[in-house]
């Protein structure tokens, strides 16, 4: 067995004790099942494992490609077979279609790991997670055992399909079609910027079945399950973005793709409560590898100060620069407390909107203004280059685009906080 092949089997050995239950239920947290343990920040030793098999994973084996994986914008698949081999992929998957079926909270610490390597590549491994969420919050048993279980037997990506050219934060704007015709469906329309686009075995796909317009959205939208390989699809060009360049970002165009009712999940209408509700799942692990890329920010910044000397000795002495890593410090401290908050609330079983949302847009922020910061510091060496920092600057800012703008985040925080009141 190789040495990847030995440390994915310890994760699975970790995952089997009985710590975590299946991701298919609300799992329950170590310290929520131990009467009277309350508050902790101490991790179990299980969870130190996950954690210290990510970091090495990422100091290791990403670190020293991620900048060549940057400048040639390839896809990283050596690195993702790797990461699938140890274990540190799909790990939301079920134990019943034969994946570690992680909680949340283990998850994230896995993202700010492969984030801290390079979020191209953790954007690329994340993108799985939120495909395939849908399926486990949504799919039956068939359909969690076909398309869940072949992404445990070898390396396989999928990808989220909802925003189009038209519909990134206003998804009930989606034009894309689909009309029932005898057993199936055919689909018809167009989705843009999607995550692992043209990597994909298949798609999670959301659509509108209802040709009423003025059908409200709980009702319009139907969440489908499309194989990548279907007759009708036309995967775009890979974009070539401001960060995260490894990843696969795509258009697809789908014309006249037929798919069988089998492969609608829960039911025709039930779309946009699931696309919805997998945001709850995802956010708090985007917001772990924002906190991520923040960490290897302030490490960065932190270690070029003590090293660059101006005025004769070194810049860390300097009070000015000093504060401003105590204040990046502060803030990735707090970013992580609040993906954690998150990720503790989905493994108590319960609704996490308003924590997700929360973590989401304060670690997309400090995600850029620490990565931000790191650049002023190294002064004008962080604008070339052969540093690091500046690679950090440009891939921190889609955190506060991608799986709902920093804005929309705080449309959502306004309504679950003002509720409260109205209640």
């Amino acid at each position: 067995m190789s040495a990847f092949g030995a440390g994915r089997q310890m994760l699975r050995t970790i995952a089997g004790h009985g710590w975590r239950s299946r991701s298919s239920k609300p799992a329950q947290s170590v310290h929520i099942n131990k009467p009277g343990a309350g508050f902790s920040f101490e991790l179990t030793d299980e969870q130190k494992e996950f954690q210290a098999t990510a970091r090495k994973f990422a100091v290791e084996e990403i670190m020293p490609v991620a900048a060549q994986y940057d400048k040639t914008g390839e896809y990283p698949l050596p690195l993702i077979k790797r990461a699938w081999e140890l274990g540190l992929i799909n790990s939301h998957i079920p134990e019943s279609c034969g994946g570690l079926g992680l909680g949340s909270f283990e998850a994230c610490l896995i993202t700010e790991e492969l984030a801290y390597g390079c979020t191209g590549v953790q954007t690329a491994i994340e993108a799985n997670s939120l495909g395939q969420m849908p399926v486990i919050i949504a799919g039956n048993e068939q359909q969690q055992k076909k398309y869940l279980g072949r992404m445990t037997e070898e390396p396989m990506m999928c990808a989220y399909c909802v925003t189009e050219p038209g519909a990134g934060s206003d998804v009930a704007g989606i034009k894309t079609k689909a009309e029932k015709k005898g057993d199936e469906y055919v689909i018809n329309g167009q989705k843009m910027w999607i995550t692992n686009g043209g990597k994909a075995n298949w798609y999670f796909l959301l659509a509108r079945t209802d040709p009423d317009p003025k059908a409200p959205a709980s009702k319009a939208f139907t969440g489908f399950i499309v194989e990548a390989n279907s007759p009708g699809i036309q995967i775009g060009r890979k974009e070539m973005n401001m960060g995260q360049r490894c990843s696969d970002t795509r258009g697809i165009v789908f014309e006249d793709v037929r798919v069988p009712k089998e492969n609608v999940l829960i039911a025709e209408g039930a779309g946009f409560k699931i696309a919805m509700g997998a945001f709850d799942k995802t956010r708090p692990p985007v917001a772990a590898g924002a906190t991520g890329l923040a960490k290897r920010a302030l490490d960065e910044a932190t270690k070029y100060a003590l090293e660059r000397k101006t005025f004769g000795k070194p810049i860390v002495e300097h009070q000015a620069v000093a504060f401003m890593l105590a204040e990046m410090a502060l803030k990735v401290e707090l970013a992580r407390l609040a993906y954690q908050r998150a990720a503790w609330e989905v493994d108590a079983g319960r609704r996490n909107t308003y924590y997700a949302s929360i973590a989401k847009a304060f670690a997309g922020d400090v995600a850029n203004q620490v990565a931000a910061d790191a650049v002023q510091i190294f002064g004008g060496n962080g604008f070339n280059t052969e540093y690091p920092v500046e690679k950090l600057m440009r891939d921190a800012k889609i955190y506060q685009i991608y799986e709902g703008t920093a804005q929309i985040q705080r449309m959502i925080i306004a309504r679950e906080h003002v509720g409260k009141y109205k209640a």
